[in-house]
This record gives structure tokens, sequence and C-alpha cells, in this order.
């Protein structure tokens, strides 16, 4: 029976790798998890016992904000920081790179610039830079 851990249903992979398919877990955190719960972390969910998995559950559910919660916290984050009118917020607003990134060159798909053949999208050589 595939194990259904904070509204997902892990996939028959290693431990530590299933649990990364929960939104919030990375592989630190996997890791840190399953030595929490004492687990094997090359076990794969489909052959953990009831137990071990309302452990998991319990570590996961209980210690750490995840899936619904976290997503929630994180929109929250960007909607304050529109609305205080920082230059993060106005990043976001505009759909923009946030943290730095040059958009001189990079981040075409952010801007809608996105370029399917050689030379779509682009300025003629004629046309002034």
């Amino acid at each position: 029976m595939p194990a259904r851990i904070a509204g997902i249903i892990l996939p028959n992979k290693p431990l530590k790798v299933a649990l990364g398919y929960i939104y919030g877990v990375g592989p630190t955190l996997a890791k840190l998890i399953i030595t929490k719960a004492e687990l094997d972390p090359q076990i794969r969910p489909n052959d953990l016992s009831e137990a071990e998995v309302n452990r998991l559950r319990d570590i996961i559910e209980k210690q750490y904000k995840v899936e619904g919660d976290l997503r929630r916290e994180v929109l929250l984050n960007i909607k304050r920081k529109r609305e205080i009118g920082s230059y993060q917020g106005m990043r976001h607003f505009r759909n923009l790179p946030v943290r730095g990134q040059r958009t001189k060159t990079n981040s075409r798909t952010v801007r809608g610039n996105t370029r399917r053949t050689m030379g779509s999208g682009r300025k003629s050589s004629a046309e002034k830079t």
C-alpha cells in the first residue's frame, strides 16, 4: 500500500528521494527526518509498516511547515511585499527576476520573450539597439 504523508502519495523510490516529493522537504531535511524516525534511507515507502508511516507523518506534519501551509505562507509574504511597495514586491508584480539576476541576456522566459527558432524575437540588424 502506498504511503500518504501531508496529502501526497509517496512514489515507490528510496525514502530519501520519495520524501522530496513533499513541498518543503529537500534532500537535507529528508535525511534529518529519516534519522529522527530511525529508518533506513534506502527502504521504499511501499515496504514501510503502518507504524513507521505514522511515525514519519507525525514528525513531518507536527514539526515542519510543508505543503499547503508553506505555500500559503510564501504567497502571503509575496503579497505583503507587493503591498508595501518594496523592490522585491515590484519585481514580483512585474514578473521579473527578484534576486538581482541580470535581465539583458537571461530571463527571457520570465519576461515573455521566448525564442522558438533562431532569430525570432530579435531586433533586425538594421534597427538601432
